[in-house]
């Protein structure tokens, strides 16, 4: 099982308004690429997204379903992706001060992923979800009540790099 942690410079519900967001789906998540449907329960258990991964012409469209939802605490998703497979997506957060401790699970949980040993599956399952937290906390420190405008400057500074002018 893959395990990725990440510091937002946002409030949970922050991350939570983005999680609860369905169209925004395709934004966070690495490789999902549209967004199809989005029923009209979500993000309540069983409701689900009808999205599509992959590029064209080779997208392959499925669906993910809510297993569990308690706001703005956890998060559990079933993901297709056939035919790969499916796996059951964990999303934990937790507030620090002004900040939130993000931290995704993710392990295949049935079809042909599930025969992949985890000596193999698990380093690529962490850098897709190092990516994809990345892309939740654009969003979701982008849309946090209490976020700061943050300059190229700042966001090189804060990811390690160095900024010059």
């Amino acid at each position: 099982m893959s395990r990725n942690v990440r510091v937002l410079h946002c409030a949970p519900e922050d991350v939570f308004r983005v999680l609860g967001d369905g169209w925004l789906y395709p934004c966070w998540v690495v490789g999902a690429s549209r967004m199809r449907v989005v029923e009209s329960g979500w993000p309540q258990p069983g409701s689900r997204l009808h999205h599509s991964f992959g590029v064209w012409p080779a997208l392959i469209d499925d669906a993910t379903v809510v297993e569990m939802y308690e706001p703005p605490r956890r998060m559990v998703m079933r993901a297709r992706g056939w035919p790969i497979g499916e796996a059951r997506v964990t999303i934990d957060v937790k507030p620090r001060g002004r900040q939130s401790v993000v931290r995704i699970q993710e392990e295949p949980v049935a079809g042909p992923g599930t025969l992949v040993p985890r000596l193999l599956m698990d380093p690529l399952l962490h850098w897709r979800n190092t990516e994809t937290l990345h892309r939740l906390a654009y969003l979701a420190e982008g849309r946090g009540s209490a976020s700061q405008p943050r300059t190229v400057d700042a966001e090189m500074l804060h990811a390690g790099g160095s900024a010059s002018k």
